[in-house]
């Protein structure tokens, strides 16, 4: 069954809107007011498809209970034929889709075109909010598909077998740069495979072939900084035919929680150190952990205070 669909009945398929700004966290939720798919529900990145309470992740995995009571309040039926939509080649629509994947819903789907594509082809739309009977639905969740941190330090250690696939920029991944979480790098062993990759136009795209990072059936993890992107990485891998695949929900943003876990990066080059003061200052920070542009600023930084004192 294919993950990306075009479709613009709104008769035969239940529709949600899963629009969203990682900027902005009420711009999806306005958007969706101001007009949506016809009969389409909401649900929200951090509202209803993350349990923003829980301390592992930025986005974490929401609970078996309040992932139930969403399906449950939105009036979802295992045989509902779903297509969720976005603004288009975003990954907001992908996690709704994993999740409900997870939630053991066969016939569902991520629509190729975002919401402005769709009005534009013609789609019924509307302004009022979308309600629905509740279901007494209770999920068969198909646990084989999520990994936690302690899969992920089975499959570092050999006990599991598989490899990790980071979707992130190759510059994260390298731990060049990290504009969100506080520590850069990557989980050890990782493999780079970045999602922005399929996005072209606003639209996801299947791509090249990809046998090189990764086998089709060769299990794999596959995680990312919050696990928003890593859920676009996965529909496309699958969408692609690879069927032994895991989601670190958790991903980089929950692996770092925990100080004795190792963290990998590419050591750049090193910028130059000419007196016994910048020598100390540079081996000091190489010690800390520092590499890259972020060692290269940070040494500036400081060869900068020295500068200071010295007036």
């Amino acid at each position: 069954m294919s993950v990306f669909i075009e479709t613009i009945d709104t008769e035969n398929h239940r529709w949600i809107d899963a629009r969203f700004d990682l900027k902005n966290s009420l711009a999806g939720k306005k958007t969706y007011e101001d007009e949506h798919v016809a009969g389409a529900v909401f649900w929200d990145l951090e509202n209803d498809m993350s349990d923003m309470s829980s301390s592992e992740g930025r986005h974490p995995m929401p609970s078996d209970r309040q992932l139930t009571e969403l399906i449950k309040s939105t009036g979802l039926k295992h045989n509902d034929s779903i297509v969720i939509y976005d603004q288009g080649g975003s990954p907001y629509a992908t996690r709704a889709w994993w999740l409900l994947k997870y939630a053991g819903f066969e016939k569902v789907h991520i629509s190729k075109k975002g919401f402005s594509q769709l009005k534009e082809q013609g789609i019924k739309v509307a302004q009022d909010q979308s309600t629905y009977q509740p279901t007494e639905i209770e999920p068969v969740f198909n646990r084989a598909i999520f990994a936690d941190q302690a899969y992920v330090k089975s499959i570092i250690s050999g006990d599991e077998l598989g490899v990790l696939v980071d979707a992130r920029s190759a510059e994260r991944y390298a731990g060049l740069v990290e504009p969100i979480d506080p520590v850069a790098g990557r989980i050890p062993g990782a493999r780079n495979l970045d999602w922005a990759q399929f996005v072209a136009e606003d639209e996801f795209h299947v791509g090249d072939d990809i046998s090189h990072i990764v086998q089709k059936h060769e299990p794999a993890v596959v995680y990312c900084g919050s696990g928003v992107t890593a859920a676009a990485l996965y529909a496309i891998m699958t969408e692609k035919g690879y069927d032994q695949l895991r989601l670190y929900m958790g991903s980089f943003s929950d692996w770092i929680t925990d100080a004795e876990n190792v963290v990998e990066f590419d050591r750049g080059e090193h910028p130059e150190a000419a007196t016994d003061e910048t020598k100390k200052i540079l081996a000091t920070l190489i010690e800390e952990g520092y590499s890259g542009e972020m060692l290269m600023k940070k040494f500036e930084y400081e060869k900068t205070l020295l500068s200071n004192l010295d007036k």
